[in-house]
């Protein structure tokens, strides 16, 4: 059969080898540098360009709002953060957002986007891992989290600390988007031909709408996990998370560990929030990304990952075995739920990049997670 002619000819040589994929970080630069598509009030900032994405940072000012809100086809955020306004909070030198409050934030980034330009964002994962729920709105915005084709328009963060109060300041990056060029499609088949090439996980892949991961509920199989260790339970009522300190916190003020019982099960308690890791290990092959997102909410009653990007050369090391864990951040809902060693908990939906990266994931980039075990963010000890 024929080659495709986006297989064969660059259609468009400013976004890398095929025309349509998620942009990589030397496409972002070079359009960053150029003004294009995403344009900034203060210059971008040494670090802010991930192997396939973008940190986003917080803006001077915080808005605290009475409820979550999208502002639908009609309205733009500021339209509706007038119905919901209570006080605005300056974030200049610092400030605590408190837990259980709803607060938006104007982001320094701003979207120009063409025509066949996209965007897609989540937290980055040190924020999902410390249960600070983080969404992205635009004007005009029918969902949270998308940046539809064409939009040219301000960027908002809606940051709801479920858990721990924390401190931010303007220029705290507590979410990340991905441009993509184009509607790629990749599907199953592509999946499983992408296995053959390069193993995806350490063992038999199980695809189905994406690459399903199970929850490890036995401890002693996975590294740095502490032997029988199999996860954590957030403590309430604990001090501040100051979000751009790393490493300064110790993990037992604010975490209780979980044990593995004879049973390989555990009880998810309602409006708990648990650190739980994958069975599998897992490789993103260099010139893909991958996203998690939620199995099927029909099997249980819990979430699993605000942090969804998994980023090109995470656990990847050429002619090796994968060698990093999924770490999953799972909130039961209103029932006490059980959940089983081996039970399917998500899947990672994988998309091909324009071109690979010339830095993937842990190489050189001071990436916190690369071939992690079970791993709390990068604040603690």
């Amino acid at each position: 059969m024929a080659a495709t002619v986006e297989t064969l000819i660059p259609a468009d040589e400013s976004y890398g080898r095929f025309s349509t994929g998620i942009l990589p970080s030397h496409v972002l630069k070079r359009l960053l540098d150029q003004g294009r598509e995403i344009t900034a009030s203060e210059p971008f900032a040494p670090g802010q360009i991930q192997p396939a994405s973008i940190d986003l940072r917080l803006g001077p000012v915080a808005y605290r709002v009475r409820a979550s809100f999208l502002p639908g086809p009609n309205a733009t955020v500021e339209d509706k953060l007038k119905t919901v306004f209570m006080h605005e909070v300056d974030l200049t030198n610092g400030a605590v957002l408190e837990a259980g409050s709803v607060y938006i934030v104007p982001l320094l980034e701003r979207a120009e986007f063409s025509a066949r330009i996209s965007g897609g964002a989540n937290p980055k994962s040190s924020t999902g891992r410390i249960d600070v729920f983080t969404r992205l709105i635009t004007d005009y915005a029918p969902s949270f989290d998308r940046i539809e084709p064409g939009y040219r328009g301000p960027l908002y963060a809606e940051i709801c600390p479920q858990t721990f109060p924390v401190l931010v300041r303007k220029g705290s990056r507590l979410n990340q988007l991905r441009i993509r060029h184009g509607s790629p499609n990749f599907g199953d088949a592509a999946l499983k031909r992408l296995h053959e090439q390069s193993p995806l996980v350490d063992g038999e892949p199980n695809i189905d709408n994406g690459l399903a991961l199970s929850i490890d509920l036995k401890g002693g199989t996975v590294a740095g996990s502490g032997g029988k260790r199999i996860g954590y339970r957030a403590k309430k009522h604990t001090g501040l998370i100051d979000v751009d300190k790393v490493g300064v916190l110790d993990p037992a003020d604010y975490w209780e560990p979980i044990e593995a019982n004879a049973r390989g099960d555990m009880v998810l308690d309602p409006d708990e929030f648990y650190i739980l890791v994958s069975r599998e290990q897992v490789a993103i092959p260099p010139d893909h990304a991958a996203e998690m997102v939620p199995f099927n909410p029909l099997v249980g009653e819990f979430r699993v990952h605000y942090a969804g990007f998994f980023d090109p050369g995470f656990g990847y090391e050429a002619g090796k075995s994968p060698c990093a864990r999924g770490v999953l951040e799972v909130r039961s809902r209103e029932v006490p739920f059980i959940l089983e060693h081996g039970q399917v908990i998500g899947r990672l939906v994988f998309e091909r990049l324009t071109d690979p990266p010339p830095t993937g994931y842990g190489e050189g980039l001071g990436s916190n997670y690369q071939r992690q075990g079970l791993k709390l963010s990068k604040h603690f000890r």
